[in-house]
């Protein structure tokens, strides 16, 4: 090989060894530095209860849970129960009879109320239950009982029968509409659903607390999937969980898009103890 032959060779490896690669996701942590999986994996020692804040249409978020719930099984503690926002508190017999083998998929889908992308978002998840013998709970309201409060406000709960309220949390429950998120959901409502759209969502984050509690016992670890804003800033099901136990050690996950993700916007900071960047140009699942 002549010297120059040589020179355009190590050119190449040169340029192709600095090429920077796509990162499809990137941690921070709370402060917005870089901070790593294995971190997120690490902390999860220590937690009671895991709210992982999603971005529902993200394929990196959804890869992500189902990694971090099987690491945490096989790594961290097997003493472990899954539960999300995506299944109503309702379709809970649904749920333990296919986590006891009873049906198939096929049957499954037709019986629950399962989100458009449930096959590929929320069925691993599940499926990872079935294979390791884990509960899985429902910990959302009856999406017809949080209709009624957007229409109705808590009044609504005067006309619900004592067998429909042990799908929520217990009524009357704590509401503080003077919390920041619920104040800026109604900004970002444009009025839509006035005084309504917060309790709607109040109830939605304190039935997933009062059901995330009802199956935490000391010493197992609750990995909860849901929507980010009802976990985001400290607030949602995590202001619920620490009102009803101050001692629960939680650790909060949030989900972030951005046109790039080598730093953290300044909008996305403090919004959960990691959060998770991902570009705005992820394919979606739905």
């Amino acid at each position: 090989m002549n010297f120059t032959k040589f020179l355009v060779l190590f050119s190449a490896l040169f340029l192709f060894s600095f090429c920077p690669e796509k990162q499809a996701y990137q941690v921070f942590d709370d402060l917005g530095k870089k901070s790593s999986y294995k971190k997120i994996l690490k902390k999860a020692e220590e937690a009671d209860i895991i709210l992982f804040g999603e971005l529902h249409n993200n394929p990196i978020i959804h890869w992500l849970q189902y990694e971090l719930t099987k690491d945490i099984f096989e790594q961290v503690n097997e003493n472990i129960v899954l539960g999300a926002e995506m299944f109503e508190a309702d379709n809970q017999l649904i749920i333990n009879e296919y986590l006891g083998g009873h049906y198939n998929y096929d049957i499954f889908k037709k019986e629950a109320k399962i989100w458009p992308n449930n096959t590929t978002d929320y069925q691993p998840l599940l499926d990872f239950a079935v294979s390791n013998q884990l509960s899985f709970i429902a910990t959302n309201v009856p999406r017809r009982y949080a209709n009624m409060v957007y229409k109705e406000g808590f009044k609504a709960f005067n006309n619900l029968t004592d067998e429909a309220k042990k799908f929520m949390v217990p009524i009357p429950f704590l509401y503080d509409e003077k919390l920041p998120g619920y104040v800026e959901m109604k900004k970002m409502a444009q009025g839509h659903g006035g005084d309504n759209l917060p309790k709607s969502q109040a109830l939605k984050d304190a039935t997933m607390a009062h059901f995330i509690l009802k199956n935490w016992t000391k010493g197992r670890i609750f990995i909860h999937f849901n929507g980010a804003y009802h976990s985001n800033n400290f607030e949602g099901i995590m202001w619920y969980l620490k009102r009803a136990n101050p001692d629960l050690k939680i650790l909060t996950i949030s989900s972030v898009e951005q046109s790039k993700i080598d730093s953290l916007a300044e909008e996305n900071k403090s919004i959960a103890h990691f959060i998770i960047a991902t570009p705005e140009s992820m394919t979606k699942t739905h």
